[in-house]
């Protein structure tokens, strides 16, 4: 394995950029210009910021995370582009991002999981539980949920360079060889820990 050629299968490869135009009054319209919630460590609203000063400031904001997996299991895996604003061109085994100023968390996951698949319809994401991250890139709460789509996924341009769906061998040997978003990784850990927890 260890190549992203050995999964593509009927997969395509995928490219974009993300739109960084200048808006009205020198604001930016692209994602640096998202209107974003500030919060403290207690995952309490103290502000609102433009995402490019949340970024460059360190001000903890609100994510979502989703594992995506199809109708045989296997996870939804991808390698983010090189134009994103955080860990450009590592690979992720959730979809999502951040939540919009005044976005409850379960919308903004449903949002950005059929935004990111590129589907309509999906069904809700399942809540199952928030962490602070702290770590490379900055802090953020974070929201992991999961989701069943059994729909043809097209993933969204400007987001995904590549995509797959791996099965838990393949995903335990690409978890040992690529270079994963840490923030990713660490939502991953602690979901294999509430499933054992749970007796999943």
């Amino acid at each position: 394995m260890g190549t992203e050629d050995e999964f593509m299968g009927a997969e395509d490869r995928l490219s974009g950029p993300e739109d960084r135009l200048s808006g009205p009054e020198g604001e930016l319209s692209g994602p640096e210009g998202e209107l974003l919630d500030v919060v403290d460590r207690e995952d309490r609203v103290t502000g609102r910021a433009r995402r490019g000063e949340v970024y460059a400031r360190g001000l903890i904001h609100r994510c979502v995370f989703v594992l995506v997996t199809d109708g045989a299991g296997r996870v939804f895996v991808h390698r983010r582009t090189a134009t994103k604003l955080v860990f450009p061109s590592r690979y992720d085994l959730f979809v999502g991002g951040v939540v919009g100023a005044g976005e409850e968390y379960d919308t903004a996951a449903l949002r950005e999981a059929e935004e990111e698949l590129g589907v309509s319809g999906l069904p809700a994401p399942v809540p199952l539980f928030r962490f602070l991250y702290e770590g490379e890139g900055g802090s953020w709460w974070s929201a992991v949920y999961e989701v069943r789509c059994e729909l043809p996924v097209s993933p969204q341009e400007s987001e995904v360079a590549w995509h797959a769906h791996l099965d838990g061998a393949e995903l335990a040997e690409a978890l040992e060889r690529w270079e994963w978003v840490p923030d990713g990784l660490e939502a991953y850990r602690r979901l294999l820990a509430h499933r054992r927890e749970s007796g999943l």
